[in-house]
């Protein structure tokens, strides 16, 4: 498997994901039923958004402190992150819910905090030399 020496901003980048992710996990997973009147979403969709948050923000950030990690897995962050945007972005152009102004400014905030990560660590993984074996 090809390995990579992380980049300062790769690693930033991975630690900044995984915080912010692990806090929107805990948010959605524990404040599902008040934030579903609030958001117009559905309060299992965010209990099982907020469900998969919480593992993802821990391999994520055990990825950040690390100096070597497999190329492969860091493009699979970047493209998981890519389709996480396009995910919410269809979840409001579906028409499976019907959330309020609260909930679109919510699914769109964090779909374009999302699509920064995913840029950072694009960058990042570019910024990155290859391990030697």
């Amino acid at each position: 498997m090809m390995n990579i020496h992380s980049s300062p901003l790769l690693r930033q980048a991975l630690v900044a994901d995984a915080t912010t992710s692990a806090a929107f996990g805990l948010l959605m997973l524990i404040g599902a039923g008040p934030l579903s009147g609030v958001l117009g979403l559905p309060e299992m969709l965010l209990r099982i958004a907020g469900l998969a948050l919480l593992p993802y923000a821990g391999f994520i950030g055990w990825l950040g402190i690390r100096e070597t990690i497999s190329k492969p897995i860091a493009w699979a962050v970047v493209l998981g992150n890519a389709l996480w945007v396009a995910d919410s972005i269809l979840l409001l152009a579906s028409g499976w819910v019907a959330p309020t102004s609260a909930g679109y400014a919510f699914v769109v905030g964090q779909a374009l905090v999302v699509l920064m990560y995913a840029e950072f660590q694009y960058v990042g993984l570019r910024r990155s030399q290859e391990a030697v074996a």
